[in-house]
């Protein structure tokens, strides 16, 4: 059984089906017809909710979510809202007034979408922290092209967090749980477990390795809704408080393997601004607040963005089976195309990367054919320790270049102990063609990555020309 407050009102979910989406439970259940159908994966915003969860006894953390890749055990214990909520009593609520007053609508299908986005700017939910309006904006798709009526009601509406409603969370305490959930669907067969604790998780994935185990559903949301998969057997993570811990200390940051994108940007940040500026172009703030840095490297995507970042720092996982951990380095983890050296009944426990060193050059750097919410054409990270102008043991990654995210050990072996100028950076561009042989896809063909990626080792001289104590490194 679920349960979950809709307006402040519970709502029970009698032997739901682990893999149905919150979209339809709004719209054929629930009667919700304001949450929009749109792409059905995640990318265009239409769908948009906002999501609700104690943080400690006495305060809710609100974050904008996709409502299309949300599967029903996701709402657990959670407050939602949608676009239905905020009129109350006949009024608008002043997001939708500005839009209406500014014609920020035209042919409609997208407003409630962006009004749950800017309703989420507006009470200072998580992910919007510091983001301008365009950022807050970057996962909602408008196809009449409205943008600029609806970012000047984002603007007459700046972030006004409100304290928690104390009826609120008194609601959301008397649906917490304290112990696993399991879920059981006749017809269509699946079943679920919801674990609250990691000893919980590593005992169920030991005795059932063939169990899927989802973390935001970012990636995993697709494959129903767009692949038509069926998933007999599901473990939902997100619940599992000890695995969303993040740890800042002068040798690095760890992350639990839970910690969601825009809960570890502000720390990422701080360990380098790149890493702030990566995560920033990751998917949309909806994926941003779903998604998981430990789901995204246990998934494998030889185009995931943050792998090749983490690789060239250093990072380290630490892998857990039942009682047991081990730690290896990331690089090492990432086998073939779709293989991880991970055993069965073993995942991801948490990530840590190490602190870059003084007088280290850090650049992270993604190309796509898109700003925002884009796939990599590849994505590249150098991490270059200078002293007296000679680089020392250089570490460069990249991700789109093969069918794993993987260092460049020919390139690395030409920066090394190479001293800092043009021509070091020239051979180093030139021996990536020994390191990859990328494929021909519809994000960039392989010359043009071998072109690309040259080209941006280039431009790390340029940058840095007028700079040579590398002062702000």
């Amino acid at each position: 059984m679920i349960r979950f407050l809709l307006d402040g009102e519970v709502v029970t979910l009698e032997a739901p089906d682990p893999t149905g989406t919150l979209l339809d439970l709004l719209r054929y259940r629930l009667r919700r017809t304001g949450t929009k159908e749109g792409c059905a994966e995640g990318d265009c915003g239409a769908c948009t909710v906002v999501l609700g969860e104690l943080d400690g006894d006495d305060r809710v953390r609100w974050r904008a979510v996709n409502a299309c890749i949300l599967f029903l055990p996701m709402l657990d214990g959670k407050a939602l809202m949608t676009v239905e909520s905020l009129s109350q009593g006949g009024r608008r609520h002043p997001v939708q007034q500005a839009l209406a007053d500014g014609f920020g609508s035209q042919c409609g299908f997208c407003t409630p979408g962006f009004v749950m986005s800017l309703y989420a700017r507006a009470i200072g939910a998580e992910g919007t922290e510091d983001m301008p309006v365009g950022d807050v904006l970057a996962g909602n798709l408008c196809r009449c092209t409205g943008y600029g009526p609806i970012l000047a009601a984002g603007e007459a509406n700046p972030p006004r967090p409100t304290p928690a409603d104390p009826d609120l969370v008194a609601a959301l305490r008397a649906l917490r749980r304290t112990d696993a959930l399991s879920l059981r669907c006749e017809a269509p067969a699946r079943e679920a477990f919801v674990p609250r604790t990691s000893d919980e998780l590593a005992a169920f994935v030991a005795a059932n390795p063939d169990a899927r185990i989802v973390a935001g559903a970012t990636d995993v949301g697709l494959w129903v809704t767009k692949q038509l998969r069926e998933i007999e057997k599901l473990v939902f993570v997100a619940d599992v408080a000890d695995l969303r811990t993040i740890e800042e200390t002068p040798a690095g940051v760890t992350l639990g393997a839970n910690v969601r994108y825009s809960e570890a940007r502000q720390a990422l940040a701080r360990l380098h601004p790149d890493l702030g500026e990566l995560i920033r172009r990751i998917g949309g703030p909806q994926v941003r607040n779903a998604g998981t840095i430990g789901g995204n490297i246990a998934n494998g995507s030889p185009i995931g963005d943050m792998p090749p970042a983490l690789i060239a720092l250093g990072a380290t996982l630490t892998l857990r089976h039942g009682d047991a951990r081990r730690v290896l380095a990331l690089e090492e983890f990432f086998l073939a195309y779709g293989k991880q050296d991970r055993a069965p009944g073993e995942w991801v426990e948490r990530v840590h990367i190490p602190r870059p060193a003084p007088a280290t050059l850090v650049r992270i750097i993604k190309l796509s054919k898109r700003f925002d919410s884009d796939i990599s054409s590849l994505c590249a990270a150098f991490v270059l320790p200078i002293a007296d102008g000679v680089i020392g043991k250089a570490r460069v990654a990249f991700g789109g270049m093969a069918g794993i995210p993987a260092r460049a050990p020919a390139c690395e072996a030409a920066l090394s102990g190479r001293p800092w100028n043009a021509a070091t950076l020239e051979d180093a561009a030139q021996a990536l063609r020994q390191d990859f042989t990328p494929l021909d896809d519809l994000r960039g063909s392989s010359d043009y990555r071998l072109a690309a990626a040259g080209n941006l080792l280039r431009r790390l001289w340029h940058e840095q020309a007028d700079a040579p104590e590398l002062a702000h490194v």
